[in-house]
């Protein structure tokens, strides 16, 4: 088996049965913000999107970047399509002209031609990526790999009863704009990035160690940032609070837990797995030490270059013949009408303050709430609100020009915007806003009706203490993630803590865990 990573999340596997291209991302995401690094936008894409295969994991753009799989990927490749609960995958890329489908069934094998098999894990909760995440496991002639990307399922078990796994590729960096636009003093903020990048890595730490594979492709990040007011993001700065660590930061983390089977990529390396997987040889078109030593430079080269492209985006964003009040109201209202769980959740209004920039650093034009108990779309009345998003107009006129249906897909992933709240973090305010399509609300709304309602009665003991074995936030096997200081219990896999004695969840709003003191004989 050949694995010749191409940036990101993406690569090329290639077998005597057949090759798969997976996640390939070459130009800007989110607002133009987001850049593969290394920079992966010169090689040979004619070459390396002639495959038989290819598996979209899900559709955040850093993994679906539709231009780039328009242009450069045979539209003969059977795609490998994820069981998710709404087809906007497949729609999209039969729209780019795809034709060929595998509408795989999640955690069943299925085998293609030559003794290829895949299996695709689906993830399907409103929080999973943009309602849904995956993951891809393949087997060919004894060598097992998993390419587990950005997605976190409870636990891996369904790919250890497929038999030993050689080369397991997954995320270890940040993906998320937390803690970075939120309005917080300096220390406060480096304390939260702190705590979020410790648990990105006892998160990673868990999932190896669950697989115990014989060699780890850290992949899926770090993004790099280009523009001028979102630079201060890339870790080159000497912020302990930065989430974004760099493969050479891994190397080096997994090294203080005893790790020694990292495999690092970059884009263009190849890596060839024998001996029934057990053995790898990896060649890279240079150094990987030296290209990290001097990432720095890499990026400032890149930001030169990349200039051009970062101003064309910005030229297009601006709409200002659009009335961004009666555009909200007009695709907004009605879905809060059909809410019920997620309007419940927010529980109040949360305003929207627009920027005459690009961004929050700018003078405020206008200021709209959107008032999930009143269930309407208006003026800011100058009240008290928990929750503020602070962005360019610019951003939200194009939203609403391109009809865009998932605002975390675009703007909340951007970090083109600052944020403050009252309280806790509250899930229903970023599910709501990708759920902004019939569909996807109604999906959701079933989703937490129906996790609402189910009562999970198998219990895990911690100490002295019986608590329900599934996490309240997304069903996570506490007796594997969590971790109990005192009568605080901690879910790793998110990161979410929870009260014993009350029950009450300490990070966000809703999601009661059931505990008890266990009695003594």
């Amino acid at each position: 088996m050949r694995i010749t990573g191409t940036g990101h999340a993406s690569m090329r596997i290639d077998t005597a049965a057949g090759s798969i291209l997976t996640d390939p991302w070459v130009n800007p995401a989110y607002f133009a913000s987001w850049f593969p690094f290394p920079d992966n936008s010169q090689l040979d894409w004619e070459t390396l999107g002639d495959v038989d295969y290819l598996y979209v994991s899900h559709l955040h753009r850093d993994h679906f970047d539709a231009e780039h799989l328009k242009r450069f990927v045979n539209k003969k490749a059977t795609v490998l399509l994820p069981e998710y609960p709404t087809s906007q995958l497949e729609d999209e890329l039969r729209d780019l002209g795809f034709t060929s489908f595998l509408r795989t069934k999640s955690d069943e094998v299925h085998e293609l031609d030559g003794g290829l098999k895949i299996m695709i894990q689906a993830l399907i909760s409103p929080t999973d990526g943009p309602i849904g995440d995956s993951s891809l496991w393949v087997e060919h002639d004894g060598i097992r790999l998993l390419n587990q990307n950005d997605a976190r399922p409870a636990d891996l078990t369904r790919f250890t009863e497929l038999g030993h796994v050689h080369a397991h590729m997954l995320q270890f960096s940040g993906a998320i704009w937390y803690p970075m636009v939120y309005e917080l003093p300096e220390n406060a903020k480096t304390a939260f990035g702190k705590q979020k990048r410790e648990r990105q890595f006892d998160r990673t730490w868990r999932y190896i160690d669950d697989l115990k594979a014989d060699f780890v492709f850290p992949i899926a990040g770090p993004p790099c940032f280009l523009d001028d007011s979102l630079w201060q993001f890339n870790d080159i700065h000497g912020d302990e609070g930065n989430i974004f660590p760099d493969q050479s930061v891994f190397l080096s983390e997994y090294a203080k837990v005893g790790g020694t089977n990292a495999v690092v990529q970059l884009p263009g390396s190849v890596t060839v797995l024998t001996d029934g997987g057990t053995k790898q040889t990896t060649e890279h078109p240079m150094p990987v030490e030296e290209f990290f030593a001097n990432k720095k430079a890499h990026l400032e080269e890149m930001r030169e270059r990349k200039a051009p492209i970062i101003a064309a985006e910005k030229e297009s964003w601006r709409h200002p013949e659009i009335d961004v009040l009666g555009a909200m109201k007009k695709r907004i209202e009605p879905l809060l009408e059909e809410s019920i769980y997620m309007a419940n959740g927010v529980g109040g209004p949360v305003r929207f303050d627009l920027t005459d920039s690009f961004g929050p650093d700018g003078e405020v034009v206008e200021s709209i709430v959107v008032d999930f108990p009143g269930k309407q779309v208006r003026k800011y009345a100058d009240e008290k609100v928990r929750y503020r998003f602070k962005t360019g107009r610019a951003l939200i006129e194009h939203l609403i020009h391109v009809d865009e249906g998932d605002w975390v897909n675009s703007l909340f992933l951007s970090c083109r915007f600052s944020a403050a709240r009252i309280g806790q973090y509250n899930e229903f305010v970023y599910a709501f806003f990708k759920c902004l399509s019939e569909e996807r609300l109604q999906y959701a709304e079933g989703w937490y009706d129906e996790h609402e309602k189910a009562v999970d009665a198998e219990d895990t003991q911690f100490g002295d203490w019986t608590v329900q074995r599934r996490c309240p936030h997304l069903k996570a096997d506490l007796s594997r993630f969590g971790v109990l200081d005192g009568n605080v219990l901690t879910c790793q896999l998110h990161g979410w803590k929870f009260d014993l004695p009350s029950g009450r969840c300490l990070t966000g709003v809703g999601h009661k865990i059931r505990a008890h003191k266990t009695e003594t004989p």
